[in-house]
């Protein structure tokens, strides 16, 4: 005669099991806070950042030389790289679709920053990010496909080019500049704050 477990049993599984679930929700939920508290730590380390990017680069590229493959992944990642530096470069508002200028074009115009469509820390982010997880991949061979990499190479400098050719054309044909070095003078503020200043006093 077959037994079968009672409402009890069944009932301990299941509460198991949620106890299970809600305690890997929670640490996947304290993982993920950690792992943005550092980042925030080092948005203002901009030159670190950066230093430590070109590190991870230059450990791929290592990596690259040495095992003498994955070229079709160093040219997928050329290929994201290159899609990144056009988001880095283009305002978030394209003078294209917008009735009215976003940036100052003449003297008188009111100063507004240049705002990127990708943001500098989401620029270094996903280049890192790229580089990190194309670095995994090479462990791979499966992702390690037989290509003449000279004809890649050939093709990533073509779109390169053609591309920051479209890039710049743009840039001159909007008449604005993808950085902002502060709030900008004019030099007719600065001529009439420099008369009020030499006024003689009473």
């Amino acid at each position: 005669m077959e037994t079968r477990p009672t409402g009890a049993a069944l009932g301990g599984d299941d509460l198991s099991q949620s106890s299970r679930a809600t305690a890997m929700s929670r640490w996947t939920f304290e993982v993920s806070r950690r792992y943005q508290h550092v980042l925030d730590k080092t948005v203002p380390h901009i030159l670190n950042r950066w230093i430590g990017c070109l590190a991870v680069a230059l450990i791929y590229a290592v990596r690259v030389y040495f095992v003498q493959g994955f070229y079709i992944i160093t040219y997928g990642l050329g290929i994201y790289l290159l899609n990144l530096l056009i988001g880095f470069l283009s305002p978030q508002v394209d003078p294209e679709m917008q009735d009215g200028p976003t940036l100052p074009t003449r003297g008188s115009d009111e100063f507004r920053p240049f705002v990127r469509r990708l943001p500098e820390f989401k620029f270094w982010y996903s280049i890192t990010k790229a580089f990190c997880i194309s670095f995994v991949m090479t462990f791979f061979s499966v992702f390690d496909v037989p290509v003449f990499w000279p004809i890649l190479l050939f093709y990533w400098l073509m779109l390169f080019i053609l591309t920051m050719k479209k890039q710049i054309l743009h840039m001159i044909k909007y008449k604005y500049v993808p950085f902002s070095f502060g709030k900008q003078r004019y030099d007719g503020k600065k001529s009439s704050s420099t008369e009020n200043m030499n006024l003689p006093r009473d």
